[in-house]
């Protein structure tokens, strides 16, 4: 069992342009939005934020 021979130089190149990648398909997702599309995504996580707030119990520090 021979273990395959890998140029690290090569390797930190390829994993590079792969976190590079996966930032530019976050960036399209983020950045590639209507307007309409980014105010209901506001709402949402809004909306949601304001739901686990209402479930949280405050205790008193009496």
């Amino acid at each position: 069992m021979s273990a395959e021979i890998v140029n690290l130089r090569q390797f930190r190149k390829q994993q590079a342009r792969s976190e590079k990648e996966k930032q530019a398909e976050q960036n399209r997702i983020s950045h590639g939005r209507t307007k309409s599309e980014k105010q209901l995504t506001k709402a949402l996580n809004e909306k949601a934020e304001k739901a686990l707030d209402q479930g949280r119990i405050d205790k008193d520090k009496s």
